[in-house]
């Protein structure tokens, strides 16, 4: 990187951008979804506050560091061939447009097709005519609150098939209390250990993870033979 006649407004620009990381690395990764689906399982067992938000946010950025590892090291491989140029705004904008592919990949092969033109459809209500047309269904501004809903609308989608499991343990144990009479026993004291029996005797935090890996299209990107058809939901694996 130079940094040798640098335009002081590039400058401010590129510090505003990297300011920006944080809240990039949360819409335009695996973090979204892997986040939700660890929160879900969590209120799903009922231990509210086991794991602590924190560390559930930790296993998350670390899931989502191991995911996002393969599109890392093409950004990398693209800057490292094109250094980051600040004293020419049109080098340094072709870089970033080369530096961003990998992700844009990522995202599209991410994103649900239905929601990306349901989007598309909409800029031709809400945009001015020219803006319209010229949008592109792989352009950011698209691509990425396509992407971002599509993850929450995963993301729930297998929050509620955890959930199920989980629901048919307190029914059963809610029942079998007001059978016996026992209306004064609270069915979260008997249904709570057996969720956590449940959850670890089917190893439940490694075939969570291990689904949400398979789950992101990424291996497509150079093994397209390995995750044709793999399972999103832990019970499946």
């Amino acid at each position: 990187m130079s940094f040798q006649g640098v335009d002081p407004i590039v400058l401010a620009v590129f510090v505003g951008a990297l300011s920006l990381m944080p809240m990039l690395l949360i819409v335009c990764t695996a973090f979204l979804k892997i986040v939700i689906v660890l929160m879900i399982t969590r209120n799903a067992i009922g231990v509210q506050q086991v794991p602590p938000s924190m560390a559930i946010n930790g296993i998350a950025l670390a899931a989502t560091l191991f995911i996002m590892a393969p599109v890392g090291y093409e950004i990398a491989e693209v800057v490292k061939v094109s250094p980051l140029d600040l004293s020419n705004v049109s080098t340094l904008q072709q870089t970033g447009l080369e530096a961003v592919q990998p992700l844009r990949t990522f995202m599209v092969r991410n994103s649900d097709p239905d929601i990306l033109t349901h989007l598309l459809e909409n800029t031709a209500r809400m945009w001015p005519p020219a803006m319209a047309q010229e949008v592109q269904r792989e352009d950011l501004i698209l691509l990425i609150p396509a992407y971002v809903l599509s993850q929450l609308q995963a993301g729930f989608e297998i929050g509620f098939l955890i959930y199920i499991p989980f629901i048919v343990i307190d029914l059963i144990v809610s029942n079998l209390l007001l059978a016996l009479g026992m209306q004064m026993v609270s069915p979260m004291t008997i249904s709570l250990p057996l969720k956590l029996l449940l959850f670890v005797m089917v190893s439940g935090w490694s075939r969570l993870l291990d689904s949400l890996f398979l789950s992101l299209s990424l291996s497509c990107l150079w093994n397209r033979s390995y995750c044709s058809n793999r399972a999103c939901c832990w019970w499946w694996c």
